[in-house]
């Protein structure tokens, strides 16, 4: 809880302190410094709070025990709904779905992303690859 509130509490302690890099008294510059600091404890605050969404959904899929889904529960799920096409799709239409979401949860696109997300995207990647293979024999 304090790594939330401490860049405000910096912030503010800063705001209010006499002694600043640039003196207040100069009304452009000697304010710029002021909201240089209170626009980084802002993307501080925006960097733990998507960090801790991430660490929240991890821990809320895996953290009551439940496990990966399994390759026969990845084939239980609707192919047409995994790939966002309609029953009555055309072979050309599931292929541009496939080829598409294909693309955005490719291993070696998410690479930069956390290992939680990295996990996640495998996930998906391979329930795309199962229902268009479902949807192509």
């Amino acid at each position: 809880m304090i790594k939330k509130y401490l860049p405000w509490l910096i912030a503010l302690l800063y705001f209010i302190n006499p002694y600043d890099l640039v003196p207040d008294l100069l009304v452009g510059p000697g304010w710029l410094d002021d909201l240089a600091l209170f626009a980084v404890a802002l993307w501080w605050t925006s960097r733990l709070k998507t960090a801790s969404q991430a660490a929240g959904a991890s821990s809320a899929h895996s953290g009551r025990g439940q496990e990966a889904p399994s390759q026969e529960e990845v084939r239980e799920e609707d192919p047409y709904k995994i790939l966002g096409v309609k029953p009555d799709a055309s072979r050309e239409e599931i292929k541009s779905a496939y080829k598409k979401l294909a693309a955005q949860y490719h291993p070696d696109k998410v690479q930069h992303l956390g290992k939680e997300f990295r996990e996640l995207a495998h996930k998906k990647f391979v329930a795309i690859q199962t229902a268009y293979d479902t949807l192509m024999k």
